[in-house]
């Protein structure tokens, strides 16, 4: 698989999954109780934000740096924060050098846990496309490997094997039909939904796309037809404040997402709290916005319909869990 692919198929996640066996946790699943949060539904919760480096971008960043080959010079990546603390952290533990672009609106607990990693940190840009263009020009200058934050296969690969290890863990539950997970520049949706659509056996699992009002890339490419860039801002503009969707994962989700569900920063940060008040687990913005369509009432499960929400994040600050 090279980063040019136009397609992820089933066998590149299987592939994926046994490079980074070892290198990443097998987070927990948590079946809530009957009506919690106040929904009958039943719910399983994946714990992504319990994996190394905060979130589950460390997938994609330990497959990419385990399937390609990596110059003295290390590697670059532009980020607003997770994925760079994923390359940063997976660059440390097999010893390769690391710099780190972020944008100005990363969270300073993002920051200095790239730092904490031994990475080199360069924070330039009012968003996540300038900070990427930064990086452009110092992979240019140095012939660093670069990995995508959301647009290259090796990266997307990555990212779906978390649907394949969520669908093995939900078997023992009772399965899942729906599944919700946040979009940011989609590489997360388009690895689970190549991985969803590509399977041959299982059942069929929706796949609902949950994104912050402020941040509707995936949104505003289905209603273009192609991604197109968008306005970012908002609370979880430092996780998925991606200004478009990738191309790759583009002709994935418009085969395989069911519907794009678009979440106010309120009802983001009231699941946040949610998550934190009745449960105790901390996520950042972006991790709760997922399940902030369940609270909100935008995504209304059938009855006995089995949803899996995926919190893909856990760097907050916790003195703002208050």
């Amino acid at each position: 698989m090279t980063a040019s692919s136009t397609s992820i198929r089933v066998r590149e996640i299987e592939a994926a999954a046994a490079r980074i066996a070892g290198h990443v946790r097998e987070t927990p699943v948590l079946a809530l109780e009957s009506g919690a949060f106040d929904i009958a539904s039943p719910i399983v919760l994946k714990l992504e934000s319990l994996q190394h480096s905060g979130s589950f971008k460390a997938r994609g960043a330990f497959n990419s740096l385990l399937s390609m080959e990596v110059p003295a010079a290390g590697v670059i990546a532009a980020s607003g924060g997770n994925h760079g603390a994923a390359v940063a952290y997976a660059a440390g533990r097999l010893g390769h050098r690391a710099e780190i672009f972020v944008p100005e609106i990363a969270s300073p607990v993002k920051v200095r846990r790239l730092r904490d990693y031994g990475a080199i940190v360069h924070q330039v840009g009012a968003n996540y496309g300038e900070a990427f263009a930064a990086s452009r020009r110092r992979v240019e200058e140095t012939g660093a490997l670069t990995i995508h934050a959301y647009d290259q296969a090796e990266v997307l690969a990555g990212q779906g094997t978390v649907a394949r290890e969520f669908e093995r863990q939900a078997m023992g539950l009772g399965g899942i039909d729906t599944l919700l997970i946040a979009v940011g520049g989609g590489g997360l949706i388009g690895g689970v939904a190549a991985w969803c659509a590509g399977r041959t056996s299982g059942p069929q699992i929706k796949l609902i796309a949950v994104e912050p009002e402020r941040c509707p890339t995936l949104h505003a490419a289905f209603a273009a037809g192609e991604p197109v860039d968008v306005a970012v801002g908002g609370l979880a503009a430092d996780a998925l404040g991606a200004t478009r969707v990738g191309s790759l994962m583009f002709p994935i989700a418009r085969r395989a997402v069911d519907q794009v569900i678009l979440v106010p920063d309120e009802a983001i940060k009231a699941a946040q709290m949610a998550l934190w008040n009745r449960l105790r687990l901390a996520v950042e913005p972006g991790g709760a916005t997922a399940l902030s369509a369940l609270l909100a009432g935008l995504y209304r499960p059938a009855p006995r319909e089995r949803v899996g929400v995926l919190l893909c994040g856990g760097n907050v600050d916790p003195t703002t869990l208050v």
